[in-house]
């Protein structure tokens, strides 16, 4: 007798692409040990449970974990024996361990790079990563007219950019012809704590950019085990987040779900990007994203976490911090 269906989280539009993305993504830099060791086993077993669970996107770099996230997810992705039709890859170019190069010649030689790492012939989404560390005029005049290059190619099908502060978006889709970005990755702009990107989301609309957001527990604020020790956040930020996750955890209640779900509600918004490196914390994720559309999301803690994040609502970072 068949096993009944488990329950798939939904696909979104991704702007004017053409292309539906898991409401759910698979951040696969945990997987290059960013966080802590993985096994190949936890690694395939975690991409595998992804994709039965109808998440259909993963997204990488060559910075995350020294290109082995790339290594590591292109075995993993070959393992699933799937047409290579039926998931979308997105991966990134100028950010490396060794430092940022946006030039014309290193995004062009990182992409056959990454394709060979990932086992693949094209990837969907090349974006350039974090791009207020370079210069946006660059990204502009010599980056981005690199990657339209490669897109005639066939080796990459669209083309992002990723980073932290807002104004970086506008910038640079105020300076290019319309159409020539498809897709913009913003991170630790979409949560409970800080929703400022919600503001950006009529104009990035009217580009017809796709939207991913990425960090949805803000690299960690939003979880009852908290921040690594190296996140930028100020102590009052910090502070304000460990109180609403203690305020959840005395009602029995989890902060990070809540965070998922409210991230996940803005249909706007494509796919809520989240680091993934275990089939539990797959089957959280999936969870969150089913519940949020079978029952909906707990309004009330909601509006009692938010209370207690108000004073520090949408206080951001300086991205000159990152991890080393």
């Amino acid at each position: 007798m068949a096993l009944p269906a488990l329950p798939e989280v939904e696909l979104r539009e991704l702007g004017n692409t053409g292309l539906k993305l898991s409401c759910v993504g698979f951040g696969a830099s945990p997987l290059g040990n960013v966080f802590g060791p993985v096994s190949d086993d936890e690694a395939i077993g975690s991409v595998r449970e992804a994709f039965r669970r109808g998440i259909n996107f993963f997204d990488t770099s060559p910075y995350y974990g020294g290109t082995l996230s790339e290594k590591v997810l292109g075995k993993t992705l070959k393992a699933l024996g799937v047409p290579r039709s039926e998931y979308i890859v997105a991966t990134k170019c100028g950010r490396y361990a060794d430092g940022f190069d946006f030039s014309a010649d290193r995004v062009t030689k990182s992409i056959d790079e990454s394709l060979e790492r990932l086992q693949l012939d094209y990837v969907d989404i090349l974006q350039c990563h974090d791009i207020e560390f370079g210069s946006l005029d660059q990204i502009i005049n010599e980056t981005i007219p690199a990657l339209k290059k490669l897109k005639e190619t066939g080796k990459i099908r669209l083309i992002g950019i990723t980073g932290l502060p807002l104004g970086i978006f506008t910038y640079v889709l105020d300076r290019v012809p319309p159409g020539t970005v498809d897709v913009v990755l913003s991170y630790c702009h979409y949560g409970i704590n800080d929703s400022a990107l919600e503001d950006l989301l009529p104009y990035l609309k009217s580009k017809g950019v796709g939207v991913i957001s990425a960090s949805p527990l803000a690299m960690g604020l939003l979880t009852e085990s908290g921040p690594p020790e190296w996140h930028p956040a100020s102590a009052e930020l910090k502070s304000a987040c460990r109180a609403a996750a203690v305020y959840c955890k005395e009602r029995g209640k989890n902060i990070s779900k809540l965070a998922m779900q409210y991230s996940l509600s803005n249909k706007d918004i494509s796919s809520v990007l989240v680091g993934m490196n275990s089939i539990k914390q797959v089957e959280e994720n999936v969870a969150a994203a089913v519940e949020l559309e079978t029952v909906g999301k707990d309004e009330k803690t909601l509006a009692e976490v938010e209370a207690i994040l108000k004073p520090v609502k949408n206080q951001t970072w300086s991205s000159g911090i990152q991890q080393s």
